[in-house]
């Protein structure tokens, strides 16, 4: 097949829209549903990370795109009690190593998944289609399908949710262009690669990067180089847990990214645990008045009366401010990468704020020393890669 036509482009108005090959055929069968245009970028621009993760670790791995970014993305290592809780896994569901990456990839940042499209980087089993079934998502792109998790997914959305099937052997020619305004743009493909010698080049007083964080930051890395710019992305145990794209300042990511690290973080406390759910509360509204309730908001919000018995059985206590400043100073080992040199030291003191030990950034900065300063001033380790990785 050359041409697949689309259920519309960008917006609906947009019509007609396909997607097709000047030369051979498409590298994709749709196995169900009509996928439109933002879903295919969203659907290679995810498949390209998730290979690139699955290469580059070893693992499976898994990502959530919305709006031709990740919402999250990890590679397959086991999930603790505390992250099944917060995922929504069931505490007696096995889970495979796919499975346990689409559920960090999805769990890390679940206001921004809703309406995901997932992108896995090996072929899907029952459990992750278990996973999927009962979430709010456009489609999912994999290698191939197992025939009973196919039946699965194709449950979902009454027979209408988009699954893609791509050859896993594909791989496209170097140079890549695109129409704007009538105008031809044509480059070469980033085939940067990135491994361990991406972070050989330590800056910082201390030096020392264990495997874990040279995983991390790889991860970091491969997901950068599929954001949106500006962007940042903070990683912990193979999963991003909080991502900063498409920001025109460079501390507007650090701080968009942290503040998502942060819930995600907060979402682990004891009182973000215990709140009294309400049995008819879905998953999705849950979501939502966890997020509100670990913010500044939540007195105005879902502790509100009239709202909180809506949601839960009895009235939660307030999660104050001394709370959640002592809970986020044990968060520790944080990685954090950045497409593009950090220009002022601010991004370094918010990172801290959230417990990055680990950077990784290009470098090429006329404050670069400033940045160093203050680095070695919170005894973090950092690495110039010398290698921007802008993504438009």
């Amino acid at each position: 097949m050359k041409e697949l036509e689309l259920k519309y482009g960008c917006n609906p108005n947009q019509k007609p829209a396909r997607i097709f090959m000047a030369e051979g055929e498409l590298p994709i069968e749709v196995l169900c549903g009509r996928p439109g245009y933002i879903n295919f970028l969203d659907a290679f621009n995810g498949w390209q990370l998730v290979r690139e993760l699955k290469k580059a670790t070893g693992l499976p791995s898994a990502t959530s795109f919305k709006h031709v970014s990740p919402a999250g993305a990890a590679v397959g290592t086991e999930l603790s009690d505390t992250l099944r809780k917060i995922y929504f896994v069931p505490a007696d569901m096995v889970l495979s190593p796919l499975a346990c990456a689409y559920a960090r990839a999805r769990g890390a940042d679940r206001m921004s998944s809703f309406g995901d499209w997932i992108s896995l980087s090996d072929v899907c089993d029952v459990p992750t289609a278990k996973l999927i079934k009962p979430e709010v998502s456009d489609g999912i792109i994999a290698p191939g399908y197992e025939p009973e998790a196919l039946e699965i997914l194709k449950s979902k959305r009454r027979g209408t949710y988009n699954i893609v099937q791509i050859d896993p052997d594909y791989e496209p020619k170097g140079l890549e262009r695109r129409n704007i305004f009538g105008v031809t743009f044509e480059q070469n493909r980033n085939l940067l690669v990135i491994d361990d010698d991406f972070f050989a080049n330590v800056v910082t007083k201390k030096k020392t990067l264990p495997e874990s964080a040279k995983r991390d930051l790889a991860i970091s890395m491969i997901a950068l180089k599929y954001t949106q710019s500006n962007s940042v992305c903070y990683v912990k145990d193979g999963q991003c847990i909080g991502i900063g794209a498409g920001q025109q300042s460079r501390i507007h990511c650090t701080r968009l990214a942290g503040d998502k690290a942060d819930v995600w973080r907060l979402r682990q406390h004891e009182k973000a645990l215990s709140l009294p759910f309400r049995d008819d509360v879905p998953n999705p509204n849950r979501d939502n008045a966890i997020d509100r309730y670990v913010s500044n908001e939540s007195l105005a919000t879902v502790l509100a009366d009239g709202t909180w018995e809506t949601l839960f059985t009895e009235k939660p206590k307030e999660f104050m401010a001394d709370e959640k400043t002592a809970w986020l100073k044990r968060n520790t080992d944080v990685s954090l990468g950045s497409d593009a040199f950090f220009p002022f030291a601010d991004n370094i003191d918010r990172a801290a704020q959230s417990g990055v030990k680990y950077i990784a950034e290009p470098g090429g900065s006329k404050r670069d020393p400033e940045v160093i300063e203050a680095c070695d001033h919170y005894g973090m380790v950092m690495s110039f890669t010398g290698l921007r990785l802008f993504h438009h």
